[in-house]
């Protein structure tokens, strides 16, 4: 990995949702992921999450670019090895959670950068109570932002993956603020 840029916007959490919120949606696409029901901070919720969209006036998108060297572009890995590449770039999510948990306090809610991976096995799987609630945040997919189309929008740039043994040009992870609460 080359670079990590640290791409940010604020938004009107109105027209966010105006353009880029559909919870229905959402919801559909959330239930083929195997963290469904089993991650606190993936559906189903028992609240609605078009609730914690209108507590707020303003979003901060928050998002982490990882640009990858023409030696990392140019191998061709393993199923195994591109997995290992992507996990670990998955356990940086913490860290730069961190910057998103800083910027909280009494009128702000942080949006996870995709789903919660604190603990090495989540207790919903067990039927349990979050471990870490007051860790736990919910991600911009699973309260039914579509983050692709807000990159694309807001920031000039294509969501993509590896694929057939390539890593991307870039992988960006998003999160979040919600700010200046209603």
């Amino acid at each position: 990995m080359v670079n990590i840029t640290k791409l940010t916007a604020d938004v009107d959490v109105s027209d966010y949702c105006n353009k880029y919120v559909d919870v229905d949606k959402f919801l559909e696409i959330c239930k083929e992921c195997d963290q469904y029901g089993n991650n606190w901070s993936c559906p189903p919720f028992d609240f609605n999450p078009k609730e914690i969209w209108n507590s707020f006036n303003k979003l901060k998108i928050i998002a982490f670019k990882f640009d990858f060297s023409l030696e990392e572009l140019n191998r061709t890995y393993t199923p195994n090895e591109l997995n290992f590449i992507i996990k670990k770039l998955e356990r940086m999510k913490v860290k730069l959670m961190n910057e998103i948990y800083a910027l909280e306090d009494d009128d702000s809610l942080g949006l996870f950068i995709g789903s919660c991976n604190l603990c090495m096995r989540c207790t919903r799987t067990i039927g349990m109570r979050c471990k870490m609630p007051f860790k736990l945040r919910y991600s911009i997919e699973s309260l039914g932002g579509n983050v692709d189309e807000t990159i694309k929008d807001i920031f000039g740039y294509e969501i993509i993956y590896a694929k057939d043994g390539k890593l991307p040009e870039y992988m960006i992870f998003v999160g979040g603020l919600l700010y200046d609460k209603k």
